[in-house]
């Protein structure tokens, strides 16, 4: 069956807005949290919800926000696709290999770093947050660069799916290997963090709504596939713009309460420095191994761009009495697609001489 044409697909124009604009909309929810955190400090609280007379259910907002851009990746994810994937498994492999190392390549550099700086717990809150971040699997939105032949998609979206179904495992024992970096009370946190992750978190948290939106796909009728697949894909950038709003206004809000430049520093700093070795660690490991541009394109942007949404709901759930740990995320966050946006952007044909 012939596909629709972009423009006859429902909801095509205010996707294809936004999806250009997603950097400045990333942008514009960091001021909207600055200016007006109130609501999302509201969200980010659990709320209770009746279900019948003498039933409520608890919601937790910020994980029901990444369960929709979960879902939304497994329902694009094409089992044909995905089936040619696994015929040649090099760039499956290699992408997958570079993105699970990339936290002990790239977190022991920057806690050493930090032993230097006069923090008085040696910068463990900022290393806490980078290993819940850059642990995390593929980021899902890193999808989004790839399209339009700037790199290797069924590749790119296989590392989303293939790091997400391994999380259970590779979560916890990646934040098991890197929690002696941490003083004490900051390895307590993520040591009770570390023994949820694998049966809760990453199971219900992530791979489950992503396996929902493989099963959906594949039971939907071909009909009704266009407008599901559209709705659902505005329905996550929405979602993860709000959830970037959430994020924020949790770690901006205290921020305006009890300024600290030197923090906001520390932890622009920290961020790009993590965000700059992923990126390296998979460009460079990706020319190495002589993979073809796509297929470069798409190890490097699994290796620099982690699920720091999930990292960023995860660390609300580890440790609620520490919102400045969410600075370096949310500064991972934007960084990343910054660096998205430039290794994908297309170059200028040279001119004649």
């Amino acid at each position: 069956m012939p596909t629709a044409p972009p423009s006859a697909v429902p909801l095509a124009a205010p996707l294809n807005f936004l999806r250009r604009r997603l950097g400045r909309a990333t942008c514009g929810a960091y001021l909207a949290a600055a200016a007006l955190p109130a609501p999302g400090l509201w969200l980010r609280h659990a709320h209770t919800a009746p279900l019948g007379a003498h039933l409520r259910v608890g919601l937790n907002i910020t994980q029901l926000l990444l369960a929709a851009v979960l879902f939304t990746a497994g329902l694009r994810a094409c089992p044909h696709a995905l089936t040619r994937l696994l015929g040649r498994p090099r760039v499956l492999l290699t992408g997958l290999i570079l993105h699970l190392t990339a936290p002990l390549l790239v977190i022991p550099v920057i806690a050493l770093t930090l032993r230097c700086s006069p923090d008085s717990d040696g910068g463990s809150g900022m290393i806490a947050a980078m290993i819940l971040t850059v642990s995390m699997p593929v980021a899902a939105g890193a999808t989004v660069w790839t399209g339009g032949g700037r790199g290797d998609e069924p590749a790119m979206l296989g590392l989303v799916l293939a790091s997400t179904v391994l999380s259970p495992f590779t979560l916890p024992a990646t934040i098991n290997t890197l929690t002696p970096l941490l003083n004490a009370d900051y390895a307590q946190s993520l040591a009770g963090a570390a023994r949820g992750t694998g049966s809760g978190f990453a199971l219900t948290g992530v791979l489950l709504p992503c396996a929902a939106g493989i099963g959906c796909r594949l039971l939907l009728p071909q009909r009704a596939k266009p407008t599901v697949m559209s709705l659902a894909a505005l329905t996550a950038v929405l979602a993860s713009i709000l959830l970037t709003y959430v994020n924020a206004a949790g770690a901006i809000g205290q921020f305006l309460i009890h300024p600290r430049p030197l923090l906001l520093l520390a932890a622009a700093g920290t961020a790009a420095a993590a965000c700059a070795m992923s990126f390296t660690w998979g460009r460079c490991s990706a020319h190495l191994l002589r993979l073809a541009a796509p297929a470069r394109t798409s190890v490097t942007l699994a290796c620099g761009m982690s699920n720091s949404s999930a990292g960023a709901v995860l660390i609300t759930t580890a440790m609620p009495d520490r919102p400045q740990v969410l600075l370096p995320v949310l500064a991972f966050s934007l960084l990343q697609k910054l660096a998205a946006n430039r290794l994908t952007r297309p170059r200028p044909a040279a001119t004649a001489g």
